[in-house]
């Protein structure tokens, strides 16, 4: 794997430690920390700071039935989750959402290709299929959306993303990502508003592609 270059945002970080991160933002951070060792190292001290912050906050009164309550539901059967594991350039956590299966591809036109993986009112998170020498539409962001690289490349304005790389996108950004020469370029990408396009043919397409 290359050198990680692009990593997540550390108030992003800070808000999947504390778990209020958002379901499509969450994948998408938990599959990078699964390739980074320097996020990872962050992550477990945004976690243990959490941990002091709660041994100094104030005590607060508890309600009588709080233990019957708390006994009742250690009662309750626990059903397994299966653990995935990584799947050739699929990390674990994406291999979940996936449940253990292939990525069902639907095409975009020009070669390019999406699986949704999730979708509701928190936003979406979608694998993307980019040919090499092929580019992304133009587009801006009505939202925030965070592209994880897992094999191959692009460019746009902003740099070059490699893999394991994350591009944070707001709505200051107007890009043309263009997938480099090499392998396909496969991308984990989470959004919480649709993508701003400024042809007209995307435009007319995005409620079918939901994108």
């Amino acid at each position: 794997m290359t050198e990680i270059t692009h990593h997540i945002p550390d108030p992003v970080l800070a808000a999947y430690a504390t778990g209020s991160l958002s379901e499509p933002y969450a994948l998408v951070v938990a599959t990078h920390l699964s390739m980074c060792l320097e996020c990872r190292a962050n992550y477990e001290a945004h976690q243990m700071l959490g941990g002091a912050v709660l041994e100094m906050a104030s005590t607060e009164a508890l309600s009588g039935d709080l233990k019957t309550g708390v006994m009742a539901m250690l009662d309750t059967p626990v059903v397994p989750q299966p653990a995935h594991s990584r799947s050739g350039i699929y990390p674990g956590p994406v291999m979940a959402a996936l449940k253990g299966r292939p990525p069902r591809w639907k095409s975009l036109g020009l070669g390019v290709r999406q699986c949704i993986l999730t979708g509701n009112s928190e936003g979406s998170v979608r694998l993307l299929y980019i040919p090499p020498g092929q580019a992304v539409p133009d587009h801006g962001h009505n939202g925030l959306e965070l592209t994880l690289v897992l094999q191959g490349s692009f460019v746009d304005e902003t740099g070059r993303f490699g893999v394991g790389d994350v591009e944070v996108a707001d709505q200051d950004l107007e890009h043309t990502p263009v997938a480099e020469a090499g392998p396909p370029c496969i991308c984990l990408a989470a959004t919480d508003a649709p993508l701003r396009f400024n042809a007209f043919m995307p435009r007319l397409l995005q409620p079918i592609f939901r994108i």
